[in-house]
């Protein structure tokens, strides 16, 4: 099993482009990044002693337009991840119709160990040291280890650099500093919108079973939404633990439980389920909501689910995937299911351009409209060329890449 998430993109990159017969050219300008920055920057610790952070972002394509998005404060990253992202990132601004190109980057540091001055100082000093930033050249917004508070943050140290208001500088705000409504909800939202039209398709029952691996700000969006939609949610889990019921269970109270508690554990009416149980589970609809590389060539064949709906990325190694596809059990890609938060984050941007901001109702339509005419786009493209969904998304994107490339004259 190769879990490297790098290795796992430029092989969906590699496979796709052979069945969209891309110029040879445009599958080498795409399977390298076009800039790879690695900076390092000193900060004072609230005990008075400085400490020298680690700092990364990477560009991989700008043929539709600016590079953006996420921004991760975590200890344990990596280049190649970051890497694998900011190319999953311009795949997905291609299927989603977002003119932009694909941008991930961060901190090498653990945010729970510092305090909330040091957090401010820490995403001050990132925006500070970035290299290259604006609004229409990069546009960083938030990811794993980063929030609204964040995002505020840096946008205030940007516009302190530059000495004017520029609100599109930066995605995920809070709406207090010219964000958008609809942030936080909008890749839950965005995958429940695929997942209603996926089982839809695909002939599953109106209250079919679901299980959500993962309870975070993606996970927990769209499992409420899935008890609201009348569907029976078997399990969920967090980094904590798994929980099962036969009966169902509502997530809305079990959101409240886990604002309270931290946890979704211990539930009550629940009883506990390992995740690798949760993941081999009887059940209808499987959703990874958590990390990638979950279903991999060692559990793949023991996946009972009828259907795996991406919510995290890259989920499920390429091995899985033909394991899956030798029965018959179709993946809704991550690069179309998770696009949400990238096509509200263009609203974002698009807001923050005009001076025009826009109420949750539009928001939450817009983003319907956009996410299933993508969705409707991979589907027609898998039924013309007899392929997977992953591939069709990604031909769809790599054809639109290859357009501006060669118009450009890169090619």
């Amino acid at each position: 099993m190769d879990a490297n998430p790098l290795s796992t993109a430029l092989h969906s990159l590699r496979q796709a482009a052979e069945l969209a017969d891309l110029d040879p050219k445009v599958i080498e300008l795409l399977s390298v990044p076009k800039r790879t920055m690695e900076f390092t920057f000193p900060m004072r610790m609230d005990d008075g002693n400085v400490r020298i952070f680690t700092a990364y972002r990477v560009h991989w394509c700008d043929a539709l337009g600016g590079f953006k998005d996420g921004t991760r404060f975590t200890e344990n990253l990596t280049l190649d991840e970051l890497k694998a992202l900011a190319l999953w990132m311009t795949i997905k601004h291609g299927v989603g119709g977002i003119p932009a190109g694909g941008g991930k980057g961060g901190v090498i540091v653990n945010p729970q160990e510092l305090s909330e001055w040091e957090l401010e100082r820490l995403s001050r000093s990132f925006m500070r040291h970035l290299p290259i930033k604006g609004a229409w050249v990069d546009v960083p917004g938030a990811d794993i280890g980063t929030s609204e508070k964040t995002q505020a943050w840096m946008l205030d140290e940007y516009e302190s650099i530059v000495g004017f208001h520029s609100p599109a500088a930066i995605n995920d705000k809070p709406t207090e500093v010219s964000g958008t409504f609809g942030t936080d909800e909008a890749t839950g939202l965005g995958v429940y919108y695929i997942f209603e039209q996926a089982v839809k398709d695909f002939g599953f029952a109106n209250d079919c079973s679901v299980v959500v691996q993962g309870f975070g700000k993606v996970g927990s969006v769209l499992a409420r939404k899935l008890t609201e939609g009348g569907y029976k949610v078997l399990a969920v889990s967090d980094v904590y633990g798994g929980i099962y019921s036969a009966d169902g269970i509502d997530c809305v109270k079990l959101n409240e439980y886990f604002l309270k508690t931290g946890s979704v554990v211990d539930y009550s009416g629940t009883e506990p389920i390992a995740n690798k149980n949760l993941l081999e589970m009887e059940v209808d609809v499987l959703i990874p909501a958590a990390v990638q590389s979950v279903i991999h060539d060692q559990n793949a064949s023991q996946v009972k689910a009828k259907m795996i709906i991406e919510a995290a990325n890259g989920p499920v190694t390429p091995e899985a995937e033909e394991e899956l596809q030798k029965r018959n059990v179709p993946v809704v890609p991550d690069v179309a299911a998770n696009v949400g938060g990238a096509i509200v984050c263009h609203f974002e941007r698009i807001q923050g351009l005009t001076d025009e901001y826009w109420d949750l109702e539009r928001v939450r339509n817009q983003l319907k409209e956009w996410i299933t005419r993508a969705y409707d786009q991979m589907t027609a493209t898998a039924k013309e060329k007899n392929s997977s969904l992953r591939m069709a998304a990604w031909m769809n994107a790599l054809r639109k890449i290859e357009a501006s490339a060669k118009k450009r004259g890169w090619v």
